[in-house]
């Protein structure tokens, strides 16, 4: 496994993060108007390069950053093929704001790129506010040159934040389950890449089934099902060290494994003898807990972001519903009561929504709902759509749809959209993809 690929990506950035002087204020520009927000126009030029061998560098670096504020749904690229002011007269005669405020540009992103005195890459940006004529951000990154990939994201969130007053995601991956095969005979394993789809990794090789992934709030540890020797159980594995272990040795099938927000306990289910409980497992002490106490089937439970609760599906009722009890079991209180049946609950990163997946009359949907079940609305729906994985800024939703063929079978790939229903977006993968799980921001 590319032990070296991790290392070179949870790379701390050897970084000389210089803030460059920016204006004392700037406004957020982000709005709605009937329910739709009016995306913001932001002209982002070439970075200029120091020397040629910059060049790529200088010019893949802002396609990176226009893509990711693109697909984000709040942004409008301006065209390149309309700007009047190159890189390097930005970087002899300063910004004339006059010849972007011409191409309705509101916001402007400009750069360099050069090499610092013990031979890594410094990559400089600066954020413009056009209308104004001020400068809103600037920061200088000094890194290796390989991870210049990163740099585009973490400037891209920067921006982001700068503009939105929100945190961001750009600089994140997602985990997912790869799959390939006929259907009677299909090949799952863990595979990892960027949150744009780059960089993709296989962690398994496929020699077993793995299901529902999961990152740790530290992003270097996943949590997930694996098929080894045909007995489905919990497994931990280490991105860095390429390491796996087994979690604990029950008598029965766990499944369904999630971190706490703090990263000490798994929480997961049990099934044994035809009984399925929700427990929880210390990582330091491998001590068990149990949460649930029923003949009902508990399931895919989720925490809250404060670690208080925990949102969980049973059909202790009669039919597969949503639940929240508190973090320590006890009482349950159900908390969806549409048509249909309710799964997989999953509590966004801000706390104030659960996603889910419902199935009603052979159709499967993805929506949100308050914690304590009011306010639910539908974000998508498909032929099979599933697993709902929230952005750490808890703004988008990633999620899996299968699709039939025309000639039978079916493909299954990754999506995001807003949490607004906006903007759905296919993430590119190698095969099919299912179970996706977004990663924190990275450290």
């Amino acid at each position: 496994m590319t032990r070296k690929f991790y290392a070179v990506f949870a790379l701390a950035l050897v970084l000389v993060c210089t803030v460059l002087s920016t204006a004392a204020h700037a406004q957020t520009r982000l709005t709605v108007k009937d329910g739709k927000i009016r995306k913001i126009p932001i002209a982002i030029t070439n970075f200029n390069p120091q020397l040629p061998q910059h060049q790529q560098i200088a010019t893949e670096m802002p396609d990176i950053i226009r893509s990711n504020l693109g697909s984000s749904g709040l942004f409008e690229p301006v065209s390149q093929q309309s700007f009047i002011q190159t890189p390097q007269s930005i970087a002899t005669d300063g910004v004339r704001f006059p010849e972007w405020r011409a191409i309705n540009a509101e916001v402007l992103v400009t750069g360099s790129v050069s090499t610092s005195a013990d031979g890594k890459t410094r990559v400089e940006f600066r954020l413009w506010d056009v209308v104004g004529q001020t400068q809103m951000a600037g920061m200088a990154y000094t890194t290796t040159p390989q991870n210049w990939r990163r740099i585009a994201h973490i400037i891209s969130d920067e921006i982001y934040k700068r503009l939105t007053g929100e945190d961001a995601y750009f600089d994140t991956r997602i985990v997912y389950v790869a799959e390939s095969g006929p259907a009677n005979k299909r090949v799952k394993r863990l595979a990892i890449m960027d949150q744009d789809g780059y960089n993709n990794h296989y962690l398994t090789d496929g020699s077993y089934m793995v299901l529902t992934p999961r990152f740790s709030p530290n992003t270097q540890t996943v949590a997930y099902l694996a098929y080894y020797n045909k007995k489905p159980r919990v497994y931990i594995y280490n991105i860095d060290t390429g390491r796996q272990e087994v979690l604990g040795d029950f008598p029965g099938m766990t499944f369904s494994p999630r971190f706490s927000p703090d990263g000490s306990k798994v929480i997961m289910s049990l099934a044994e003898n035809g009984n399925t409980e929700i427990y929880t497992m210390d990582l330091k002490s491998r001590r068990t807990q149990r949460l649930t106490n029923n003949a009902a089937i508990d399931t895919a439970p989720s925490f809250s972001p404060d670690g208080q609760q925990v949102a969980f599906e049973s059909d202790r009722g009669g039919t597969q519903q949503l639940y929240v009890m508190s973090a320590n079991g006890g009482e349950a209180k159900r908390i969806s009561f549409g048509e249909g049946r309710y799964a997989s609950p999953v509590w966004s990163p801000r706390g104030d929504l659960i996603a889910f997946t419902k199935l009603y009359k052979g159709q499967f949907y993805i929506g949100v709902m308050r914690p304590d079940g009011q306010g639910e609305r539908i974000i998508t729906t498909a032929y099979h759509v599933e697993g709902p994985s929230w952005s750490p800024n808890g703004r988008v939703l990633t999620f899996f749809k299968e699709s039939p063929m025309s000639g039978g079978g079916k493909t299954a790939r990754l999506y995001t959209i807003d949490i607004t229903g906006y903007n759905e977006r296919v993430l590119k993968t190698p095969s099919d993809a299912s179970d996706p799980a977004w990663s924190p921001l990275n450290p």
